[in-house]
């Protein structure tokens, strides 16, 4: 029997050309200490930035030591030097900068934030405007790069874990809501739910159905009124694979004087191994790395514990990046292009559906709705 090996595919493929010049669009956490702390590190090359508050673009700028900084975003689309614009805006305001950036000839590429718009119908345009324009949108989901998920991945193509059973993900989780969400009504469907969804396909493919249920977190009702919260759902899959997560972005009152217990983990049980992992993002700033345990059958009577230094943010996304690139010098569709990301919109779109009438609800209806 042959020794499995613990050299694992964890990490994107970098493009040949890294010095191709972005345009950042967006100035909040999400660009100041993840996209661009991770660009800067694999060496990208962003450019120019611009946002809805002009002083933030020029801390952030000054930061990162990005040459240019624009009053407005569409200063910054009228800008020939850019030639792939990166945005990171509040999802309902992410159509209107895309229209835009299609009509620039010298745009060769877009990537857009997750959720791709406020709702399925909306992404469906972006992803229209695009394709019509020529443009490779590439969708920055980028859990599918935390190292532990990719790290999966790889030993489930490589056949350590046989045919997939059952998955899961236990979140106990207190995210940072941001404040677009109160006016969207909406909180853990399409912003935590969509990257344990997309991460499933990822490892999966497209599942045939998904059952959900939801009841309101009471730390953000406190705040706002919202739609989903708490989340949990099943997705079925036709070769019997059964998926499921629990998203608790309640956690008791930890907040409110108890003791806390947060984490991420997250199982895959096959016919000849699994596979047991943790997510490090809940103890973010700290750098936490996730991690990766796996038996086989091949192997028997050991847990293989590969491990690495990188973290999921901000390391992980460099990967959303590097795809579009990677797509764009070969070109290629990129790995989370925008036909892609849509199966995953209409999967948060299904479980939403599927809260509201109390059934599961197949894929199909709503893509081709």
């Amino acid at each position: 029997m042959s020794e499995i090996s613990l050299d694992i595919n964890y990490k994107p493929t970098l493009p040949n050309r890294m010095d191709t010049p972005i345009g950042c669009i967006g100035s909040g956490f999400i660009m100041a200490d993840c996209h661009l702390v991770a660009y800067r590190n694999v060496g990208f090359n962003p450019i120019a930035i611009a946002s809805r508050t002009p002083a933030n673009a020029k801390a952030v700028a000054e930061r990162h030591s990005i040459p240019t900084v624009y009053d407005t975003w569409k200063e910054l689309l009228d800008d020939t030097n850019v030639e792939v614009v990166d945005i990171a805006v509040p999802p309902d305001n992410q159509i209107e900068v895309v229209r835009e950036a299609v009509r620039k000839s010298h745009i060769k590429g877009i990537l857009a934030q997750k959720p791709l718009g406020k709702d399925f119908a909306e992404a469906k345009e972006v992803v229209r405007l695009c394709k019509e324009a020529g443009i490779p949108l590439g969708v920055n989901q980028n859990m599918r790069y935390d190292q532990s998920i990719r790290a999966c991945k790889d030993i489930l193509d490589k056949g350590y874990l046989g045919e997939p059973v059952l998955a899961t993900i236990d979140m106990r989780a207190i995210p940072h809501w941001m404040p677009w969400q109160e006016r969207l009504g909406w909180v853990t469907l399409r912003i935590m739910s969509i990257h344990h969804m997309d991460s499933f396909r990822f490892l999966f493919g497209d599942p045939v159905r998904i059952f959900a249920s939801v009841r309101k977190d009471p730390r953000t009702l406190a705040k706002f009124d919202h739609e989903d919260g708490i989340c949990l759902y099943i997705l079925e899959y036709e070769n019997g694979l059964r998926a499921a997560s629990c998203d608790d972005v309640w956690t008791g009152p930890a907040r409110e004087g108890a003791e806390g217990d947060i984490y991420i983990r997250w199982r895959v049980e096959g016919t000849d191994g699994m596979a047991r992992g943790t997510i490090g993002w809940p103890a973010y700033p700290s750098r936490t790395p996730s991690t990766m345990d796996f038996t086989t059958r091949q192997q028997p009577g050991y847990w293989l514990q590969p491990r690495w230094d990188e973290v999921w943010f901000p390391d992980a996304f460099a990967g959303p990046m590097a795809q579009l690139l990677f797509a764009l010098e070969n070109g290629s569709e990129p790995e989370i292009g925008g036909e892609d990301n849509l199966k995953t919109m209409a999967l948060v779109e299904a479980a939403y559906r599927s809260v509201a009438e109390h059934r599961a609800v197949e894929l199909q209806e709503i893509l081709s709705s």
